[in-house]
């Protein structure tokens, strides 16, 4: 039976690769690895973000309900284009943030998970875990450390300067940077750990 549910939860998460990389709504950088992890017998890929940097809008209360992306780059960013999605906000709470990488994947028992998790521990990927644990359902989340976040603007009122949004900028694209570099290795050792 459990092995029966894994081969379907596969199939299903294999065929949405499959249709997010033929729409081009997969991340570059994460396509050799799903494509490795669908062709591997005990694990698939179910989520992916290679990290971006965004402006996010929240109402007062934070909600994340409520949010809206109110600018989105999957690259590095330059100082003008993020300057001028600050200032084109009329939302009430403007967040910058540069986000980690994000990973769900899956096996079918906890025998198989232990070499993903070996696998983030070697690539130095800090945060890694065993999100769900159901007979023939294992899903191992993985999310990098490197990431920024705080608010820019409320109200209509811009809450930084130019040179401390230049210095944010470069932080975050050298986050970012980090980011592809832990990929990188995860992907190396999950090819090395992974069969």
């Amino acid at each position: 039976m459990s092995e029966k549910r894994f081969e379907m939860v596969k199939e299903h998460h294999k065929n949405t690769f499959e249709k997010a990389k033929k729409d081009g709504k997969m991340d570059k950088e994460f396509i050799s690895l799903c494509n490795f992890l669908t062709k591997s017998k005990n694990y698939f890929s179910a989520s992916s973000c290679a990290g971006r940097i965004t402006l996010v809008g929240l109402d007062m209360n934070e909600s994340k309900k409520e949010s809206a992306f109110h600018r989105k780059w999957h690259r590095k960013v330059k100082f003008g284009e993020v300057r001028e999605g600050i200032e084109a906000y009329d939302g009430e709470v403007l967040w910058f943030k540069q986000e980690p990488i994000i990973f769900h994947l899956g096996t079918n028992n906890l025998v198989n998970s232990k070499p993903i998790l070996v696998a983030c521990e070697k690539a130095g990927v800090k945060r890694s875990g065993i999100k769900v644990a159901k007979e023939g359902k294992f899903i191992i989340e993985i999310v990098g450390t490197h990431q920024i976040n705080l608010p820019v603007r409320e109200n209509g009122e811009t809450k930084i300067d130019n040179t401390y949004l230049k210095y944010l900028v470069t932080k975050a694209n050298q986050k970012f940077v980090k980011n592809q570099k832990s990929l990188k290795k995860l992907e190396k050792e999950m090819k090395k750990l992974l069969k």
